[in-house]
């Protein structure tokens, strides 16, 4: 089955309670279809790159996960019927994305490998 990242961006008014009844529908559905949650991610408040119905600021949210191809249709249909959602964009991930999606969930992306002669330093007692 392939893998999807689904972005959600929810209005800042919402409270925290309203956002998490919101998200426990959406993986209800895909779970419903026949798919499973590989990460889920919360990225909370966030300033947005330009305004959206108004709003300079929304609460962000990221679920990644494997299914079949119907799964979407239902999720954007939800997506698109609720009120609450400022923007959305599920895409389907190819092999270069599932790698980088496990690899920073292993700690691996963003750390800078150190040196030999970098190690050697850091460990040096003072």
């Amino acid at each position: 089955m392939p893998n999807y990242e689904t972005v959600i961006i929810f209005s800042p008014l919402l409270a925290e309670d309203d956002v998490k009844r919101e998200i426990a529908k959406f993986t209800k559905t895909v779970t419903d279809a026949g798919s499973t949650i590989v990460e889920e991610r919360t990225w909370g408040l966030r300033q947005l790159a330009f305004p959206i119905q108004g709003k300079s600021n929304g609460i962000y949210y990221i679920m990644e996960f494997a299914g079949p191809t119907t799964v979407i249709s239902k999720l954007e249909l939800e997506y698109k019927r609720n009120e609450n959602i400022l923007r959305f964009l599920t895409v389907k991930l190819d092999k270069y994305g599932m790698d980088y999606n496990d690899r920073r969930r292993k700690g691996l992306v963003g750390k800078k490998k150190e040196t030999k002669d970098e190690k050697e330093l850091n460990n040096v007692p003072a």
